[in-house]
């Protein structure tokens, strides 16, 4: 077990998380006090194939909880160790005969239920899943290659799955109840949770894991995956080497993130960087990184730390580099405003179906921060600020794709001006497969005699010149 998580079931606070015993959530697991919605009908298949395991483990866990009482807390590996000497006998004394792959199976079934997230556990370790999806107890749904697909793990009922949300947000000093119905949390390896509880979720508690990947993809991988070219990636590389700002839109699931990571990974070294999110997923790979993190209101209304807040004192930090997860209010203003005054190579990732929705979500977001500024004035300092828009989409297929590369060139009249320099030409779909590419359209961006200014060259090849005798 890889993941373990000692909690008080609904701690108000990461106090009384801690001064928990590692078991006093689970001291009834299949019972709660607690109110619920109606709960859904159990498939009756599950009854029969679960009663003996619910048995078992319910076994296991009181004396587990026995023994912590008279001895006191230890380390996880050993409740691991004991849980699986647990199981086995009281395999034996139960007269059951069951196979070595069997008896390994119930071993990890009884430490994932009480020392990891029950169900979700396998869903967590496999690399291939991308998103894992609740819907109530009885409905797991994950996404694999960019695919939906049902699995066959299950809850228990309704309270197995409040238990779990419990035991991922307790550590964090955050809380799910009637009260405070939605949250959004963060697993140990990164991985991003959000979580909504009856009365607001009809069919159940619900829980979304975006999961975290292990191994950051870089520049490499997304050239061989198809969603950038050779060409493309290099002159991004220019572009965060030469200081320019950066825009990455696209909607939901496209891909943002991984894309400012890749970008990030092209900052010197011997930059200061200092990262803004609301729950951390970037994955800097330089020494000098500070990581910033927002912070809800507690239940009392207070102590709440919003992104504006982090961007305004990130400024007092000393940054080379101002990179922030994702702008969503009037963070924008600040953002924009650091990029205006001397912090160039800034970058940050929003929500938007093409570049030029892009600069009108950026509009709308700055108004949001309640300053009453004329539109022109936002629009210039849009079109001052932003050198580069790069848009993700997801296609039909499930692959994402960077489907156009925009320079920020200026004001025309009223109107911030866009110009593309590379766009996605799609030739079909064979075998469910989109097929095309990515290809400059043969502008030569303004921003060229900055970065020659630096010292950085590009090939004419980058925008699609033709050079005499190269194939």
């Amino acid at each position: 077990m890889n993941r373990f998580r000692f909690s008080r079931s609904g701690a108000n606070n990461a106090q009384q998380s801690a001064n928990a015993s590692p078991f006093d959530d689970l001291r009834s697991p299949v019972e709660s006090v607690r109110p619920v919605a109606p709960r859904s009908p159990v498939p009756p298949s599950l009854h029969d194939d679960t009663r003996d395991e619910r048995d078992l483990i319910e076994a296991v866990q009181s004396q587990l909880i026995n023994e912590t009482d008279t001895s006191g807390r230890r380390e996880p590996e050993y409740y691991a160790r004991r849980i699986a000497e647990l199981v086995t006998e009281h395999l034996e004394q139960s007269g059951r005969v069951v196979s070595e792959r069997e008896r390994n199976r119930l071993i990890r079934l009884a430490q994932s239920e009480l020392l990891g997230l029950g169900p979700l556990e396998p869903l967590l370790a496999d690399d291939t899943v991308s998103e894992i999806m609740v819907n109530g107890p009885h409905q797991i749904w994950i996404e694999r290659n960019g695919k939906l697909q049902e699995t066959d793990a299950r809850f228990i009922d309704e309270d197995h799955v409040r238990r779990i949300i419990d035991r991922i947000i307790s550590p964090l000093g955050r809380r799910c109840d009637e009260t405070t119905p939605m949250v959004d949390a963060r697993l140990p390896d990164g991985s991003r949770v959000n979580a909504i509880i009856p009365p607001l979720a009809i069919n159940g508690s619900t829980i979304t894991i975006r999961k975290f990947s292990r191994i950051p993809l870089t520049a490499t991988d997304l050239i061989t995956r198809g969603t950038a070219s050779p060409e493309l990636m290099e002159l991004l590389r220019a572009c965060v080497l030469g200081r320019l700002n950066c825009i990455v839109a696209g909607g939901t699931g496209t891909g943002k993130t991984t894309m400012l990571n890749v970008l990030s990974s092209f900052i010197p070294d011997d930059e200061r960087i200092i990262t803004i999110e609301n729950a951390a997923e970037l994955q800097l790979q330089q020494r000098h990184v500070v990581t910033l993190e927002s912070r809800p209101a507690n239940i009392e209304g207070r102590g709440e730390v919003t992104m504006r807040d982090l961007v305004v004192n990130a400024l007092r930090m000393r940054p080379d580099r101002i990179v922030v997860g994702e702008c969503r209010a009037g963070e924008a203003l600040d953002m924009l405003q650091a990029m205006n005054t001397g912090h160039d190579g800034s970058m940050t990732t929003l929500h938007a179906n093409s570049p030029r929705d892009a600069l009108r979500r950026m509009e709308t977001m700055v108004m949001m921060a309640g300053m009453d500024l004329p539109l022109r004035a936002i629009r210039e300092q849009i079109a001052s600020a932003i050198h580069v828009i790069i848009q993700l989409e997801r296609l039909q297929d499930g692959s994402r794709k960077i489907v156009q590369v925009c320079e920020v060139t200026g004001m025309e009249n009223d109107v911030v001006s866009l110009s593309d320099l590379f766009v996605f030409q799609q030739q079909g779909v064979r075998d469910g497969k989109v097929v095309g590419r990515i290809v400059p359209t043969g502008i030569r961006p303004r921003f060229l005699e900055k970065l020659q200014q630096m010292n950085i060259t590009l090939s004419p090849q980058v925008f699609g010149a033709v050079i005499p005798g190269v194939r």
